[in-house]
Order: structure tokens, then C-alpha cells, then sequence
């Protein structure tokens, strides 16, 4: 934005006939300093892409000005950003089928300053989806020979939004010190903890553990172990 600024300020003041020096921006605005002379954003934008002339001055850009107005730039932090959680999952698990079903999922998650709330709910749940998918459902099989045997929709278990209870969801702010916005990143933390919270769920269940997918076959051997187990044990 600052580059995009200085440019338009080079752009303004050529159109107002007065110094870059003199031409402030504020408001969404170029105005020459203690004068009424103006030229909105919008203004400027749209004569930084005009290839002839406009008004009475001959070419808007200053001389070796290239037209348009957009700026590129990199941004390169200290550090990284450090974005924290909790996350809590219940399920519930039928012994005699294995089929495990996922009731409640509550995610508390601190991506520092949040811009946009809806966009930010919007990964979070797209992550949960991923990682509660691949916690109970989702695998690669391989034959003997190393050929995927799962390599189609058909074959690979591919979970549904019935799959899925309505996730609740809210954040904390601790903004983050490695960048001016104070931002952390956020389109991973419900596919990184999901996972874990789901399995621990299902193995707090059953008794025992074992290893994902958590599948229904999985979920129902290990119960029939635990029975076996402790009817021994009695």
C-alpha cells in the first residue's frame, strides 16, 4: 500500500500541476497541501491507465512512469508466527458394528489478529473436515507389488457433511510479534489437530489402542479383543 501511495502522489501532483512534495494522501485522496486542489484515489488510478492524454494535461504518468497502478512486494519476518489451540472431540462408538460417530467437536484456536472472521471460520472448518477425515475414514492401500488400489472415489472413503456434527468454535487473540498485523496462520490448525483429538477420543472409548484410520473393521476387532480380554480376565 505505501508503494502504491508513493506512486499515486508522483501521479497527483503531475495531474494537479503541483509538487510530490506538497501532495498529502489521506481519506482515499490526493490533495496539494493547503490548497483545495484534490484527486481521488479512483481518479488517479484510472489516469495511471490512460495511454493518451487527460484534460489538458498531456499524458497523466511523469516521464519514465510506467503505466498502472499496482505494486509488488515482499514480505520478509524475523520469525515465525506461533498459532495455539485446544481442541476438544467426543464420540460416541457402537462395540457390535465399530462404527464410530463423532458428536461434538469444539475448537478454540489464537490466530493473533483476525481480518476477516468468516474467512478464518471458513478454514477451520475446512480443516476439521480433513482431519477428523482422516482420522476415521481416509487411507491408501497398496498391493504387494506397491500398486494404490484405492486410487478411485470408489474405492477410497472419501467422507460426507453427514459425516460431521456442527463444529463450535472460538478464538483468542495474542497478536503475533513477527509481523505488523500481528497475524499467525490458520488454514492448518484444524487439519494438524483434528487428528490426534479424534484418535484419542475413539482409543478413550474403546479401551485400547489403535492406529488411523479408525475405521468401523478397526474400531469393531479391537472391541471384540477387549471382550475376549476380559472375559479371560474374570
Amino acid at each position: 500500500m505505501k508503494k502504491i501511495i508513493a506512486k499515486g502522489k508522483r501521479v497527483a501532483a503531475k495531474m494537479l500541476e503541483a509538487s510530490e512534495d506538497d501532495v498529502e494522501f489521506s481519506n482515499g485522496e490526493f490533495v496539494v497541501a493547503k490548497s483545495n486542489k484534490k484527486k481521488t484515489i479512483g481518479e488517479v488510478a484510472f489516469a495511471c491507465y490512460l495511454p493518451g492524454t487527460y484534460g489538458e494535461v498531456k499524458s497523466p504518468l511523469p516521464e519514465g512512469e510506467e503505466p498502472g497502478l499496482k505494486e509488488t512486494s515482499f514480505f520478509d519476518p524475523a520469525n515465525f508466527s506461533f498459532p495455539a489451540g485446544s481442541h476438544i472431540c467426543e464420540v460416541e462408538v457402537d462395540p457390535e458394528t465399530g462404527e464410530t460417530e463423532v458428536v461434538k467437536y469444539t475448537a478454540i484456536d489464537d490466530f493473533g489478529t483476525i481480518i476477516n472472521p468468516l474467512v478464518v471460520e471458513g478454514q477451520v472448518h475446512g480443516g476439521l473436515v480433513q482431519g477428523i477425515g482422516q482420522a476415521l475414514y481416509e487411507n491408501c492401500h497398496y498391493d504387494k507389488s506397491g500398486q494404490l488400489v484405492t486410487a478411485s472415489y470408489m474405492d477410497y472413503t472419501m467422507p460426507r457433511a453427514d459425516n460431521f456434527p456442527e463444529f463450535n468454535l472460538g478464538f483468542t487473540c495474542t497478536p503475533a510479534t513477527s509481523n505488523p498485523l500481528g497475524t499467525k496462520g490458520c488454514g492448518e490448525a484444524g487439519a494438524i489437530a483434528a487428528p490426534p483429538t479424534v484418535m484419542n477420543a475413539v482409543m478413550n472409548a474403546i479401551g485400547t489402542e489403535i492406529s488411523m484410520p479408525a475405521t468401523a473393521e478397526k474400531v469393531w476387532k479391537a472391541c471384540k479383543e477387549n471382550k475376549k480380554t476380559n472375559s479371560k480376565a474374570a
